[in-house]
């Protein structure tokens, strides 16, 4: 790529993160991509289709150790996030993020530090932390520059059966205490996050309530509704 052709690129780049920067606050259904229900030769369609029924942001989460598959994959959902003008986030991976030009990361607390986050994806980088059952942890992290936190397990999780559970009360005390986002995560399904929604949540991250179904338009559509 010649010089001309790498500044044209790196400010389109620019231009488009910071679209996606002035629509903050986030808000919406967030889906998050899981390799175990998303076979990988309907990948980039299955994403489509959640996005055409109306998720805001998508997460790319994929423990592959294949690490050529990756990249192609979060390069192909960059550029399909890109077409739609919503956020690209990938899970744990600062350097993924940073390599495809992501407009963000999700991490927790085995994952970077958010001031290497941070520090690597530049001020307006979308950074998000799991936060569990835990206010205070949220309150250090929106301290830290965290631009959303997450909590849960509120419900039974088939992705996550042993994950940590968090009460609606947790989330209506982050509500009120807390100006940024809030993400809640764990087994929901549109019968139970209006709950979720009406106690603070600014988005519902959803995986096999999305791509675990048949018609992934349709279940995109139903959490979409709630909004």
């Amino acid at each position: 790529m010649s010089h001309l052709g790498k500044s044209h690129f790196s400010f389109t780049l620019t231009i488009y993160k910071l679209q996606i920067t002035m629509q903050l606050p986030l808000r919406g259904l967030y889906a998050i991509t899981d390799n175990n229900l998303i076979p990988n030769k309907r990948f980039i369609y299955a994403v489509e289709q959640a996005i055409v029924g109306g998720a805001k942001i998508i997460q790319y989460r994929d423990n592959n150790n294949d690490r050529e598959l990756r990249k192609n994959q979060a390069k192909a959902l960059y550029r399909l996030c890109k077409k739609y003008k919503i956020p690209l986030i990938i899970n744990d991976d600062v350097k993924l993020a940073q390599r495809i030009g992501a407009n963000g990361v999700h991490i927790g607390k085995n994952d970077a530090e958010l001031s290497t986050a941070r520090a690597m994806l530049g001020d307006d980088a979308i950074i998000g932390v799991s936060c569990y059952n835990q206010l205070s942890l949220a309150q250090q992290a929106v301290d830290a520059g965290a631009t959303y936190v997450a909590f849960g397990s509120f419900f039974s999780s088939s992705t996550k059966p042993q994950a940590v559970s968090c009460s609606v009360d947790v989330l209506r005390q982050a509500r009120q205490t807390l100006n940024c986002p809030l993400v809640a995560i764990g087994g929901i399904t549109p019968d139970n996050g209006a709950e979720l929604i009406k106690a603070g949540a600014d988005c519902l991250a959803v995986i096999h309530g999305l791509f675990g179904q048949a018609d992934i338009t349709a279940a995109a559509q139903r959490f979409a509704q709630l909004f």
